[in-house]
């Protein structure tokens, strides 16, 4: 709540200054295209939003970010989990264990995780670059938790991905299964990534979450901002 009433603070004050002539810088433009080269700053949410239905603007945005990706067709609107403005994300400054399917906000949000979070982070941990990032997967049509009834989980639009690890330049694996408990170098970097994670996407789950996170980080592009 904290922060949408910042953001909308932030959308008066620039609709002000614009109407009287001046322009903010683009990091602080609400209108300007996100340029994922600067690192999330308070508007970086609503930007992120106005990705999901404007293929033009995506793609703006997506050619500000070093991200190899591929769009997508759309699937039909009968499809009981329709997918519209997605991409298949192939990599970027690190591979990936597999490519995976993602909204454009998504995506665009990974692209600034990775250069503002996670490389930042495995430099300060260990003085060297992640190579590969091991994940568990993005879309899959299902409920939460794959409960029977309820709501569609994030997932189910290619809205959320699920993080395991990370692979390091030298060969070092680091595996949120075993090493996210402790107070070694590994447990430091994956806390810092956590930590990193909650200034590009909407929802971020960890270990200490509960158990059906043990072993991954849930990041998701969805309504609420949560970072556990």
């Amino acid at each position: 709540m904290r922060t949408l009433i910042v953001v909308l603070l932030g959308l008066l004050a620039a609709g002000l200054a614009w109407y009287q002539g001046w322009r903010p810088p683009d990091a602080w433009n609400p209108w300007a295209v996100l340029d994922v080269a600067q690192p999330p700053n308070v508007l970086t949410p609503y930007k992120l939003s106005r990705l999901r239905d404007d293929p033009q603007l995506c793609t703006q945005a997506l050619a500000t970010s070093s991200l190899r990706q591929r769009k997508q067709a759309d699937s039909p609107a009968s499809a009981r989990c329709p997918l519209t403005n997605v991409l298949r994300v192939e990599g970027g400054q690190a591979r990936l264990s597999s490519s995976f399917l993602a909204s454009c906000p998504l995506a665009v949000a990974y692209a600034l995780f990775e250069q503002h979070g996670l490389q930042p982070a495995a430099q300060r941990a260990f003085g060297q670059r992640v190579a590969q990032v091991d994940h568990l997967g993005s879309f899959a049509c299902r409920n939460v938790y794959n409960r029977q009834q309820g709501a569609l989980s994030q997932h189910a639009t290619a809205n959320a991905l699920d993080i395991s690890g990370f692979r390091l330049a030298d060969g070092q694996r680091i595996v949120l299964a075993k090493d996210w408990q402790g107070q070694g170098a590994k447990a430091a970097f994956l806390r810092d990534v956590h930590k990193a994670a909650c200034e590009s996407f909407n929802t971020v789950l960890g270990p200490d979450y509960n158990a059906a996170h043990h072993n991954h980080f849930h990041l998701d592009m969805g309504r609420w901002q949560v970072c556990r």
